[in-house]
């Protein structure tokens, strides 16, 4: 009994830790969108407070999502799975309906009804890592057989691909593979299939980014940073000068110059540059210090679960979340290809937000039930296993 009680304590005191790291990363998130957006918003939609007003809005609804995710019994979620992956498809296919889905940017990924528009490949972002940790949780015993415990999920995780990729959106396609593929690794599939994905998933997308012709510049950008200054390098290039720019005390909340006009759309993938150029290294330590938190407590989440189900799900969410960080941090400041994904908590973006904020709530949910032993696949405490092949791979 006192194991039990122990246990318990210490999920919540894991869920109150969380609770708290996502007030002051969405508060930090917020209070920088506002710094950052008010010269365009008011340059171009003549409101200032354009932005800010939109996330605060997503936001109070995302804070309703993340405390009732927090709270659902998980296994009510699961019942209806394969509801939510049929809706997420259909959203996705509804992008390329004309009068309902929206163009931008040159592509086609959002959805827009009565002036609302929404970015279904973000509620992929939630839905694959449920529906795989989920059905490889069920299939535990039989990931030996391709046909019938790999095939399925990897059709899935293929069709998802699919139709994000025909939206234009070839950065987060791969970002749902690569998530896909670290769930795959924690459940325990055999090494014999990550090398025989890899073999074919590598030459698939390097023929894939050759394909568009804005990717070829942005590879070629960064690789030489010289040869296109003033065109595909511009954006990279501005934001590595606006963090350089920051120094090590910051200019202040508020006192930043190069988001006024020299860091084009600094508002939404490259809103970095503007919170590093105003709190500087003192503030970028004290980003970097937030989401460290944020990933020891939903991979502690994850580790203390008791089913394979929550460990699963509570990994592949936090490591979704902390990835898009490190991608997005590394894009501005010019150590990876220009790509489109957003900063969680803080790029401009209603859909961003409000699936980053479920997804912390289902950790949260994992925190406070990881004490519970209720493992759908056989009833027994499951850990995370690592096989081998027989022939050693």
């Amino acid at each position: 009994m006192y194991h039990f009680d122990a246990d318990r304590i210490q999920g919540q005191k894991t869920a109150h830790l969380f609770y708290l790291c996502v007030i002051l990363l969405l508060g930090t998130g917020l209070v920088t969108l506002y710094s950052a957006s008010f010269a365009f918003a008011q340059r171009f939609f003549l409101k200032g407070n354009y932005f800010i007003v939109r996330q605060i809005i997503f936001g109070c609804a995302g804070v309703v999502l993340f405390i009732f995710f927090s709270r659902i019994n998980l296994e009510n979620i699961r019942r209806y799975i394969i509801v939510f992956v049929g809706i997420a498809a259909f959203l996705c296919a509804m992008t390329l309906i004309p009068g309902i889905g929206v163009e931008r940017y040159g592509a086609s990924r959002w959805i827009e009804i009565a002036s609302v528009s929404y970015q279904p490949s973000e509620m992929v972002k939630i839905v694959l890592p449920l529906y795989l940790a989920h059905l490889l949780d069920k299939k535990a015993g039989n990931l030996d057989n391709f046909y019938s415990g790999i095939l399925p999920p990897v059709l899935v995780t293929g069709l998802f691909f699919s139709l994000i990729y025909i939206q234009n959106n070839f950065s987060t396609a791969v970002f749902i593979v690569f998530n896909a593929m670290i769930i795959f690794f924690l459940a325990g599939i055999r090494y014999r299939y990550f090398l025989a994905a890899i073999a074919m998933i590598t030459p698939v997308s390097a023929l894939l980014v050759f394909t568009k012709e804005y990717r070829v510049r942005r590879l070629v950008s960064f690789l030489r940073p010289e040869w296109d200054p003033l065109g595909a390098g511009f954006q990279v290039n501005a934001s590595r000068d606006a963090i350089v720019s920051g120094g090590f005390w910051g200019k202040g909340i508020g006192e930043g110059t190069r988001k006024i006009a020299s860091v084009p759309e600094i508002h939404c993938d490259f809103i970095f540059s503007a919170y590093a150029e105003e709190t500087g290294f003192i503030g970028i330590l004290l980003f970097f210090a937030l989401f460290t938190v944020f990933a020891v407590l939903g991979y502690r989440a994850a580790w203390r679960s008791e089913t394979l189900f929550g460990r699963l799900l509570a990994a592949s969410l936090t490591t979704m979340i902390i990835s898009q960080v490190l991608l997005n941090t590394a894009v501005v400041s010019g150590n990876l290809p220009a790509t489109g994904i957003p900063l969680p908590f803080f790029s401009a973006g209603g859909s961003s937000l409000a699936t980053t904020l479920i997804g912390a709530g289902l950790i949260v949910n994992v925190a406070r039930t990881g004490d519970k032993k209720t493992d759908v696949s056989g009833g027994k405490t499951v850990s995370f296993s690592f096989s081998e092949d027989e022939d050693g791979i």
